[in-house]
């Protein structure tokens, strides 16, 4: 049984792997055939986004059935194949479970739709104010009003996502064990391992006017969540030793998730937290171009870091996801830096206390997207917000900038395998979504045969979490944390002591380490002859690992 403390899950996003009939779309089969690849790196888990039968309106996060594979991705046969290919090389599957809300076209809401009154209790319809607007001023995650009319009832639905995500009643018990069937199920095929999507928005508090905000506040580790993340574990993956979850957390706070990963295990093994992805936002607003806070980014991530060790719960550490940007782009340098950059951010997640995530080509130093037309994009928040935004008064030009740094197409291009047509993603002519033409140059094939390569540093950072307990145990502190250019911390268990410091810039900077050297030696590093020393002269991006 593995220790998830110990692991690291690697993510995939199916349409966007690999492709093996050639019709421009990811597809089991395509995990199933690069299985090698993710073992070669060190990989224990593999969380895959979902590939449930779906309209596809949001990629798949709005399921019409949980409980078959839609026929883009392959077949029930093909599922059972690559989780019996996983286990043989010790790799556990880790499905995405979307329950905060399902497709429109989900059988349970076309039967509410239909007047039964059971499913219309399934989903949240609420009469509009006697003004004829919607039933509170709540914002769509994705633009507009949470609220659809149905005229037929004279009512609205919820949304909080997509108008044909309708959002789940969690507070109807029936609900509740529809869930727990669906995770049960997938338990019986071998998973072993869950994410659970925006889970933390599953109970909603008072149907009120956000006067202050968009609506989350209402609606946000809302107050049944706690209960009902303990049904959920107590009657599905709890009774089940070894089987891993994780939380995504939407807007959530820490003092929620010292309950949501407790080391009680009453709830989640871990949660995913993003406040540290939004030091590059306006406050909340995501479709705004500022530059990223490093002051910030080091406070959450270290603030996260001592506040969960000291209540005893678990993080998920990551940069990346198939809601994000390119981690190289976003905080690296793509271009002059570019190995140097995405080996150091690496290594300031993965010593780090907590589950480390790679997300797809993330191993490889993958870029953002180089699309120059909003045609070529595929996500339906972008899309929206291009619009959005010019109605807000920006030129087509602006808004079309703030889309191409923001836009989570960037992590969803095809995975780089060579330097051959589609990056060796798919024999078909067009792919589902453009591959980057950097391509030729950033691939698999390439940094598989070169072992200075960003692979192989990912690679000797898995393999030091797995030979290290002082990675996968060991207390956290921040050193120096006031520099402005230096991200650098230390664990420590049991005599062992490590000492990560990465210069978080394309400058180089002198820094005296605040504390003696002596008995250190470097055990990884980005550049081949970093040294011990406590005055040291960090070059551009430079990143070592001490070990004592």
């Amino acid at each position: 049984m593995k220790d998830f403390r110990k692991s690291v899950v690697y993510q995939v996003y199916p349409k966007s792997f690999y492709d093996t009939n050639g019709d421009g779309l990811g597809d089991l089969n395509g995990v199933t055939e690069k299985l090698d690849y993710i073992k070669e790196l060190g990989a224990d888990y593999i969380w895959m986004t979902p590939f449930f039968v779906s309209p596809q309106k949001d990629n798949g996060y709005d399921v019409e059935d949980y409980y078959n594979i839609d026929p883009r991705y392959g077949t029930m046969e093909d599922f059972d194949r690559l989780a019996a290919e996983a286990e043989k090389r010790g790799i556990g599957l880790m499905l995405d479970m979307v329950f905060n809300h399902t497709s429109s076209r989900n059988e349970w809401f076309q039967k509410a739709l239909a007047g039964d009154e059971k499913y219309k209790n399934y989903y949240i319809f609420r009469k509009g104010k006697e003004n004829g607007e919607p039933p509170t001023n709540w914002e769509s995650k994705f633009g507009g009003s949470a609220w659809e009319y149905v005229p037929a009832f004279d009512e609205y639905y919820l949304h909080l996502f997509d108008v044909s995500q309708p959002d789940l009643n969690w507070d109807n018990p029936e609900v509740r064990e529809q869930v727990e069937a669906v995770v049960r199920f997938w338990m019986k095929k071998g998973v072993k391992g869950f994410r659970f999507d925006v889970v933390n928005l599953i109970s909603k508090g008072s149907f009120e006017d956000d006067y202050e905000g968009d609506g989350r506040r209402f609606y946000t580790d809302g107050p049944n969540i706690h209960k009902y993340l303990q049904e959920l574990n107590e009657k599905t993956f709890g009774a089940e030793k070894g089987i891993v979850t994780v939380g995504e957390m939407s807007s959530t706070s820490m003092e929620n998730c010292f309950r949501y990963a407790s080391e009680d295990g009453k709830e989640l093994s871990m949660v995913f937290s993003f406040h540290h992805l939004k030091v590059d936002f306006a406050g909340n607003e995501k479709w705004v171009l500022v530059p990223a806070d490093f002051q910030k980014l080091k406070k959450i991530l270290f603030g996260w870091q001592s506040g969960m060790a000291e209540h005893h719960a678990w993080n998920a550490v990551f940069w990346c996801n198939h809601d994000q940007p390119r981690v190289v782009s976003r905080f690296g340098d793509e271009e002059k830096y570019w190995k140097q950059s995405a080996k150091m951010l690496g290594t300031a997640i993965h010593c780090l206390r907590g589950t480390p995530y790679v997300y797809q080509g993330e191993e490889l130093g993958m870029t953002n997207t180089d699309f120059t037309d909003i045609s070529q994009y595929r996500d339906v928040e972008s899309i929206n917000y291009y619009r959005i935004l010019q109605e807000k008064g920006l030129r087509p030009a602006d808004a079309f900038r703030i889309i191409q740094i923001h836009s989570r197409d960037n992590g969803r291009t095809p995975m780089q395998w060579d330097a051959g047509a589609n990056a060796g993603f798919t024999t078909a002519e067009e792919p589902w979504i453009g591959v980057n033409a950097n391509h030729t140059a950033v691939n698999a094939a390439a940094e598989l045969a070169d072992e200075d390569s960003i692979f192989h540093h990912y690679q000797k950072l898995i393999r030091l979490r797995k030979e290290l307990d002082v990675i996968a145990y060991g207390d956290f502190a921040p050193v120096d944390e006031k520099n402005g250019q230096i991200l650098a911390y230390k664990r420590s268990l049991e005599g062992h002591t490590l000492l990560v410091v990465n210069n978080f810039y394309g400058r180089p900077v002198k820094w005296t380490c605040p504390e003696e050297l002596e008995g250190f030696s470097c055990i990884l590093s980005n550049y081949p002859d970093s040294r011990v020393e406590r005055e040291m002269e960090l070059r551009p991006f430079e990143s070592v690992v001490l070990y004592r």
